[in-house]
């Protein structure tokens, strides 16, 4: 026996017909839905704006980014290093001044240290009432 008998060929067909009709009816009209969509809560209004693309948001955000990259890589590394070796490695003198009534008081801490950069420079003789002490 080979095929189907004609009851079940009928049925066969039939099936297939009400597959057909069943996806046909699957597929939505001009006017469906008809059941109104329920306005956007907050935080569905605020994700919908944030994701926009080319939004002042995004644009301003952007750029905040790119000048802090700029300023703290091309800017404020730098001078911090520039700063750190000047204030360690280049004004110190590698000696220490001390005045006759003892270590620096405010006034004459800057006198002491200016009084050393200028010996350093050649610029005036170290004075006789400071000592200079090497490291």
């Amino acid at each position: 026996m080979s095929g189907y008998t004609p009851d079940q060929k009928l049925r066969v067909e039939q099936l297939a017909k009400l597959r057909r009709q069943w996806l046909k009816d699957q597929e939505l009209s001009a006017r469906e839905p008809v059941i109104q969509p329920k306005p956007p809560g907050a935080v569905e209004k605020f994700w919908t704006g944030f994701l926009e693309p080319k939004s002042l948001w995004r644009l301003y955000t952007y750029k905040a980014y790119k000048g802090g990259v700029f300023a703290l890589t091309r800017l404020l590394i730098p001078a911090w290093i520039v700063h750190y070796y000047v204030k360690y490695h280049v004004a110190v003198s590698y000696q220490k001044c001390a005045s006759k009534e003892g270590y620096f008081t405010l006034l004459s801490s800057c006198r002491c240290q200016l009084d050393c950069i200028k010996t350093k420079l050649s610029l005036v003789p170290h004075s006789k009432d400071h000592m200079v002490l090497w490291k």
